[in-house]
């Protein structure tokens, strides 16, 4: 797949984006979290961590993808290469994982709230993250396979002459790698798609037959619900579907490429997740708004206020001296 202008600028301008965005607000909700988990744990807070992580160590390998799309070809160590792929796509689809685990925590605590408080134990969460991380890089070890598969006996040569990372295959690569994209489209995104929609469609259902359930906490959980699976629309369906056709076609599709870039969005539309999860987020946000609102105030506020304090001075004054004139 070689490298186009377009594709360079596009890739540039959406990684560089989610990088700015992405990073100071996954370290804020970092800290926020590890905070929560020392303090009093919940299965939740548990989940939220392992997600911050998970976005954090997506962000790490991002510039990798910058510095290849800025040279419009892959010029560091072939070391890094699979290793990039392999965080990349790992993330992705712990992410959707971890999502879909979110979304039945919160379920379950409205569907069954006396049932699941007697046996909602941090612990579980644990154990769950850990077979998330162990499922998404044992299927995403792929990458390794693919990209040391020897295809020819000039294999030095072909990575020698590499235009870009994990996105060029030959016809037996092609064989090993689209039935497991076939495998992920329906064990790692289908399945959990699908779980995510039902415990967030009844979710919201048992909130609105509550009737005195606060107005302001059943909008935060609708809110909840629909970035979450906004997430899983914009972010993973095109990258998915891209697995469908390629087992269809017997290629990867030319498009496909593009199809990377909304996943990647994926690390900068979390931070939105946490906002309507967590209430220490909640809290912790407000507060640095309310501080930054106070600062914009003191340092504009005043000085606004001395410019309008002068110019109403000014035309008081050709005011007066106006009204001496004419008499």
């Amino acid at each position: 797949m070689l490298w186009t202008r377009e594709r360079s600028y596009s890739v540039l301008v959406v990684d560089s984006i989610t990088l700015i965005t992405g990073l100071p607000a996954n370290l804020l909700a970092l800290y926020i979290f590890i905070r929560k988990v020392k303090e009093r744990p919940t299965p939740l807070d548990v989940l939220l961590l392992s997600l911050t992580i998970s976005d954090l160590l997506f962000l790490l390998f991002l510039p990798l993808s910058i510095n290849e799309a800025a040279n419009m070809k892959w010029t560091m160590s072939f070391f890094l290469c699979p290793l990039s792929g392999f965080i990349y796509y790992s993330t992705i689809h712990n992410s959707t994982l971890l999502l879909t685990a979110i979304s039945v925590e919160r379920y379950l605590g409205v569907a069954f709230p006396v049932k699941y408080k007697l046996k909602r134990n941090p612990r579980y969460a644990v154990i769950a993250s850990v077979i998330f991380w162990a499922l998404s890089m044992g299927h995403c070890s792929i990458v390794y396979i693919v990209e040391y598969h020897k295809h020819s006996n000039d294999t030095l040569n072909y990575l020698s002459n590499r235009t870009s990372c994990y996105k060029e295959f030959n016809r037996e690569q092609l064989k090993l790698l689209l039935p497991v994209r076939l495998e992920l489209f329906i064990v790692m995104f289908c399945i959990p798609f699908l779980i995510c929609c039902f415990c967030y469609i009844n979710f919201i259902l048992i909130l609105s037959r509550l009737p005195n359930f606060n107005t302001q906490k059943r909008s935060r959980a609708i809110g909840l619900a629909l970035v979450t699976l906004l997430v899983f629309i914009i972010c993973f369906i095109p990258f998915n579907v891209s697995h469908v056709v390629g087992f269809i076609e017997g290629d990867s599709p030319s498009w496909r490429v593009y199809t990377v870039l909304p996943c990647t969005f994926n690390a900068c539309l979390d931070p939105f997740v946490f906002y309507f999860s967590s209430s220490a987020v909640r809290g912790t946000f407000n507060h640095m708004m309310q501080r930054f609102l106070n600062w914009l105030h003191r340092s504009f506020g005043q000085k606004f206020s001395c410019l309008l304090l002068g110019r109403t001075t000014a035309y008081e004054e050709r005011t007066q001296s106006s009204n001496d004139t004419s008499r």
